[in-house]
């Protein structure tokens, strides 16, 4: 059976890449969410366990990172572990679907440098730093320093925007739409109808 491909988002938090996959996989059934695990607790009432993101235990996270079960992970805040699991890749894989990835910066560039050309890294970006924060505050989900540590970390993350494949401007939803659309098509090889 032929490998699938991957495709990966990669932004600071309020960019719009969870926004712009989740327009992917409404218009293309080539694609199926890897979802990532992590130790922070659901958000709200609408997060679920195996949809949004598997929820485990930071004892359990680490005993996968001792396993080697893990593509890429990180501890982005202290205590709070993000990873992509290997397996989760080779069950989308083995369902004759591509992956799409809706991950921070650093596993972005962790997953990219693991697969290499079978992975596209697109780089979703703020028009400012200043839209993104007004972006963070809107959200109403995060206080006022949390969203100050996402910020900040924002502007840490805008200088690896250059080890990107692509680099998308999310200052027009419609327009990052179109442009996540080609990406994708073009590296997976989907025939789009001529527009007329």
């Amino acid at each position: 059976m032929q490998q699938g491909k991957i495709i990966i988002f990669s932004a600071p938090s309020g960019a719009g890449k969870t926004t712009i996959v989740k327009h992917l996989l409404s218009i293309n059934p080539q694609l199926n969410f890897s979802i990532s695990a992590c130790t922070r607790d659901k958000r709200g009432r609408t997060e679920e366990n195996g949809k949004d993101y598997y929820f485990i235990t930071p004892e359990e996270f680490k005993k996968k990172i001792s396993n080697d079960e893990f593509v890429e992970w990180e501890e982005v805040y202290e205590g709070a572990f993000y990873g992509t699991l290997k397996s989760e890749i080779q069950r989308i894989w083995d369902s004759g679907k591509h992956v799409i990835l809706d991950v921070d910066v650093k596993g972005g560039l962790s997953i990219k440098n693991f697969y290499k050309n079978q992975a596209l890294a697109v780089f979703v970006k703020p028009p400012s730093i200043e839209e993104l924060a007004s972006r963070l505050t809107a959200r109403n989900t995060d206080s006022a320093s949390s969203i100050s540590s996402r910020v900040f970390k924002a502007k840490f993350e805008l200088s690896f925007e250059d080890q990107f494949d692509k680099v998308i401007v999310n200052d027009n939803l419609e327009k990052a739409f179109a442009e996540a659309e080609k990406l994708v098509n073009d590296f997976i090889g989907t025939k789009q109808p001529a527009n007329v």
